[in-house]
């Protein structure tokens, strides 16, 4: 795998030594960041919301995701490292989905746009910047990779965080497509959405919450409960709290519709006539 795309020798000032390098899943973070901010930015400005915003929200939620991942892999681990907090391991993507979400509704509650209609013009996102970002682990070799396989496209990480000489699954590579794949198809129907605020963002979890359920399969995951890893049980409740945010929204905005079209008797026609 490539973890370095370039190094240059170690920086000496005084006393402090800056080695300068770029890496691979440094390097993919930065273009999922970047990436989403572009197109977040178009869509805000499409939806008639301050575009602006959209960078605000992205640059903070990514902050939270990151600090969110962090403290999720210290609960798991037990305990975390000064050296860990600024290394690329430790990154848990559903510490990173709350801190990340924490801190875009934070951000919006601030501003004066309306937070459903403004989440779901980057909902859809999400699953953009996590799949590119899972290139960048696939490069740098981080371990994310699955079981032995003898499948054509399968693979050795020798110098992989947890180094194998056997060919396993490119897990990481599973998941870049089926994210991109959950990506297009909410972003295709977002417009055909749009008059029912939130309904993108529940759809978006279902999403999110289907791809790592399915990924599961093909990582070196420890079974829990009912043959089960900890992700896909965390996977089952997304899918279920994005389902009742679909079916609450959808509700609410029909629920006016439906009473434009309740009936009115005559008797209360004329009492109506006769209060003006």
């Amino acid at each position: 795998m490539y973890p370095t795309i370039f190094e240059l020798p170690t920086q000496h000032l005084g006393p402090i030594h800056l080695p300068i390098a770029v890496h691979s899943f440094g390097l993919m973070m930065a273009l999922a960041f970047l990436t989403t901010m572009y197109m977040g930015q178009r869509e805000f400005k499409r939806k008639g919301l301050e575009p602006r915003l959209a960078s605000s929200i992205i640059l903070w939620g990514a902050l939270g995701g990151i600090i969110g991942a962090k403290l999720y892999s210290a609960l798991q681990d037990g305990s975390i490292s000064f050296r860990e907090l600024f290394s690329n391991s430790g990154l848990v993507w559903y510490g990173g989905l709350i801190g990340g979400l924490a801190a875009a509704i934070w951000v919006i509650h601030r501003s004066p746009s309306p937070i459903l209609p403004t989440l779901d013009g980057l909902a859809p996102l999400l699953l953009l910047g996590y799949g590119i970002g899972r290139v960048g682990c696939f490069l740098s070799g981080d371990g994310d990779y699955g079981p032995p396989s003898d499948l054509p496209w399968a693979m050795p990480f020798p110098s992989g965080t947890v180094p194998t000489n056997v060919p396993v699954h490119p897990t990481p590579l599973y998941e870049f497509g089926l994210s991109l794949a959950g990506f297009a198809l909410l972003w295709s129907i977002r417009k055909k959405k749009e008059g029912i605020a939130g309904w993108v963002v529940g759809a978006s979890l279902v999403t999110a919450g289907i791809e790592r359920f399915i990924a599961e399969f093909w990582r070196r995951s420890e079974h829990v409960i009912a043959g089960l890893t900890t992700a896909q049980l965390i996977s089952i409740a997304l899918v279920t709290v994005g389902s009742w945010v679909i079916y609450a929204t959808t509700q609410r905005a029909s629920a006016p519709a439906e009473n434009a079209e309740i009936p009115t008797s005559p008797i209360s026609r004329r009492r109506k006539r006769a209060s003006r």
